[in-house]
């Protein structure tokens, strides 16, 4: 099979197959798109400055913008990494999944300092997506891989979103279906004195502070950027986002959730996040429709009322980066 214009040679489904041309590709510092549990990441050797270059040619996304090395497991994040114990306590819960810990870089840790964007500290995550830990043990070395879109598109959790956006970019997009989580890692920062929360995410802020019994210092804002997602405008749909609307104006379409806008009388193209108000299917759902209004024409759209708790931490915070000015 050899690549098309039309990105059928480019798609496989997951599978063994799939995964022995990834680790080619990846080997011969190629791009590889593959499913984990959040969104589909773009992955490249960490390893190799050349490989990591080709991810930030392809996504047109920022050098200093650095990237998440996705590893097998904790022992392969203590060779990159020096992690102090709260952040090991953290990793022994959560990992594998959707949890990314950025920390000093360990001396002699492999993930290069193209990767690192110049950083003396390396953002990891070992990923619980059957086909993102296959592709890592096979590959034997960190993979880094943002969200596998152009830098400021809504992320994708399909691999149709990744060929819409990426083409020819990349060499291989490995097929294994929706991404189940639909929102990105959250990701913990062991900086300073005080562990720190750069990015709300697929694990609760709740659920991360009652593990390490105390409140984690809040999000990045306007400090230097040291994680992905940091920037202002991010993950940014065509249409314009109003927030926190109570009800469609003329020319809108609607964003809902549990219905609010449909019950103000919202009529013409009205999704709904998640009609029983369940933040976690509305966490899963909010790329996919974003990426759903801007196919379908939407020029502006009208956002209901997301609760602040829980996963609506990092629905919120999307949200207001795909609101920002462009």
């Amino acid at each position: 099979m050899t690549r098309s214009e039309d990105g059928a040679a480019r798609r496989a489904p997951a599978g063994e197959e799939a995964i022995e041309r990834g680790v080619r590709i990846l080997r011969e510092g190629g791009l590889v798109a593959f499913p984990t549990e959040t969104v589909y990441g773009l992955g490249a050797d960490a390893t190799s400055p050349a490989a990591v270059a080709k991810i930030y040619a392809a996504k047109g996304r920022p050098s200093f913008n650095p990237l998440i090395a996705h590893v097998a497991d904790i022992d392969s994040a203590l060779r990159e990494a020096e992690l102090p114990p709260a952040a090991l306590r953290l990793a022994e819960a959560f990992w594998p999944g959707p949890l990314t810990l950025v920390a000093p870089r360990a001396a002699g840790g492999s993930v290069c300092e193209l990767a690192r964007a110049g950083l003396e500290s390396v953002a990891l995550r070992a990923p619980s997506a059957p086909v993102a830990r296959a592709l890592i043990l096979a590959a034997g070395r960190p993979i880094a891989a943002p969200s596998a879109n152009r830098s400021g598109h809504v992320s994708p959790v399909t691999a149709e979103h990744v060929l819409e956006d990426l083409g020819a970019r990349v060499d291989l997009v490995i097929d294994g279906g929706r991404a189940d989580k639909g929102v990105e890692s959250t990701i913990v920062a062991f900086l300073g004195a005080r562990p720190r929360l750069l990015r709300p995410g697929a694990l609760a802020r709740e659920a991360l502070e009652e593990l390490l019994g105390a409140p984690l210092e809040g999000e990045g804002g306007g400090a230097a950027i040291v994680a992905p997602g940091m920037t202002a405008s991010h993950y940014a749909p065509s249409a314009r986002l109003r927030l926190e609307a109570e009800e469609l104006r003329e020319g809108e379409a609607g964003l809902d959730f549990g219905g609010r806008l449909a019950e103000r009388g919202g009529v013409g193209l009205l999704l709904d996040l998640s009609p029983s108000a369940n933040l976690e299917e509305a966490a899963a759902n909010l790329f996919l429709y974003l990426r759903e209004l801007d196919a379908r024409g939407a020029t502006a759209v009208a956002v209901a009322p997301i609760p602040a708790h829980g996963l609506g931490e990092a629905i919120n915070d999307r949200l207001r980066r795909a609101a920002a000015p462009k």
